[in-house]
């Protein structure tokens, strides 16, 4: 039993990472495709200590819930359907409990110091700031599981969130409108005994599409890189799925609130809407996970081979790389990203990633914008191509970083570092007429 748990672990962990689409059937390679989108997901939600961001982004959205509410309200009261929206939030929040009722008195609280719709002074200031920073967090935490180096730019982040915030009461609207008008042809409908149940599933399925369509949006959204909407949407399914199964189980759940009212009193609601914000960001960035595993697992093939890379083939990967950016300028070819150089060229796109900024510390290579409808991150040479030398690269490779060190390579040591820097400069002198683009 132990030797066959160690050769399941080795498969998973190594064994499946290096089989490719002709060396299986189709189906095997599918089966084995849904193994490596769940392997990777788990692994990657240990590793990225998805538990840990979903706290800070609870007490983000702690801090953040009241304001974000505030603008909503003041939305939907300036498009006459107030109340429509505050139906729709309390059924999305488990019903009227107390945390809701106390959340909505802040709300009113909060919009009877404004005057004529406009918040004033610092208040406004403070508003903008919690809704800016909570969704600038969403996004950072985004983009660390999408490994994007490049967040939005301010003027974008301003722009984009607040158009969100201008659509978000809409979709509220049509949500509420759609449940009213199947539950109003449901109640006319009940007389029918075929269709009758096909309308009662129609309409308990309603909340489930709604939940889907969030966060397959969110997935797309909120990532500073291209989403392809097959894998946000098998993410959005997914977790969408699990959260509203978890809003069944927090509703249901009279037992936590009998316990918690029994040890925290009026102060009940606290730990309770906390545990409901933990729960859902941890449920949101697993479907994110599972969106990134799910877009970019045939990257990770070789995973183990990248982590154990010997420093000669990591240098042959930097020489390639900058030799493919090189030859697509000097031809005045459309610039690569790095999706293309992994797909085209086989290259795992964690690799990929870490030559890509490697190359731009070393002040190689750097970012342009080339398409802003795609909004595509490409690569571009930042020197004369013609200046770029294979000894150019390694000895910006070689000397990149810290030498300050209590070592003395001058007396002591003299031997030994005159050596290797003379075995260098050999090096070098040989590699100093081969020019990148030409190999």
């Amino acid at each position: 039993m132990k030797d066959f748990i160690l050769r399941i672990l080795n498969f998973l962990t190594n064994d499946i990472w290096r089989i490719t689409e002709d060396e299986v059937t189709k189906k095997r390679f599918s089966l084995y495709t849904v193994i490596k989108t769940a392997y990777l997901t788990a692994d990657h939600f240990t590793k990225d200590r998805i538990v840990d961001r979903a706290s800070a982004l609870t007490y983000s959205s702690l801090l953040a819930v009241v304001p974000i509410l505030a603008i909503l309200f003041a939305i939907a009261r300036g498009f006459g359907f107030e109340n429509l929206i505050e139906s729709q939030l309390i059924q999305f929040s488990s019903g009227v409990n107390y945390d809701t009722k106390e959340i909505m008195g802040f709300v009113d609280n909060y919009l009877k110091e404004a005057k004529s719709g406009v918040f004033l002074g610092v208040g406004l200031i403070m508003l903008l700031w919690s809704v800016v920073n909570l969704t600038s967090n969403i996004e950072n935490t985004f983009n660390r599981i999408w490994q994007v180096k490049k967040p939005r730019s301010m003027y974008r982040k301003i722009t984009d969130y607040f158009s969100m915030f201008l659509l978000l009461p809409i979709v509220l609207v049509l949500s509420g409108t759609i449940s009213i008008f199947v539950s109003t042809q449901l109640k006319g409908m009940a007389e029918y005994i075929i269709l009758a149940p096909f309308y009662k599933f129609l309409i308990t399925s309603i909340p489930f599409v709604f939940t889907w369509l969030m966060f397959t949006a969110l997935y797309i959204f909120m990532p500073n890189t291209k989403v392809k909407f097959k894998s946000a949407f098998i993410a959005g399914v997914l977790a969408g799925s699990v959260f509203q199964i978890f809003q069944y189980i927090y509703i249901s759940g009279q037992l936590w609130v009998t316990k918690y009212n029994a040890i925290y009193g009026s102060f009940a609601a606290i730990p309770l809407f906390l545990l409901w914000l933990q729960m859902s960001w941890t449920i949101c960035l697993l479907g994110v996970e599972l969106a990134y595993a799910s877009q970019n697992v045939h990257s990770y093939n070789f995973e183990n081979d990248t982590r154990k890379i010997s420093r000669r083939y990591r240098d042959f990967i930097s020489i390639l790389i900058l030799s493919l950016i090189a030859k697509r300028f000097e031809k005045n070819e459309t610039p690569y990203t790095a999706e293309k150089l992994s797909e085209a060229h086989h290259i795992p796109i964690t690799l990929t990633n870490q030559v890509l900024y490697h190359l731009q510390d070393l002040e190689l290579i750097h970012e342009v914008m080339t398409d802003e409808k795609s909004e595509e991150i490409t690569y571009q040479p930042s020197i004369d191509i013609n200046q770029l030398t294979l000894a150019f690269l390694v000895e910006r490779i070689d000397t990149y970083g810290s030498e300050n060190f209590k070592i003395d390579h001058d007396q002591t040591f003299a031997e030994e570092w005159k050596t290797l820097i003379n075995l260098k400069e050999e090096y070098y002198r040989n590699a100093d007429k081969i020019l990148l683009k030409d190999l």
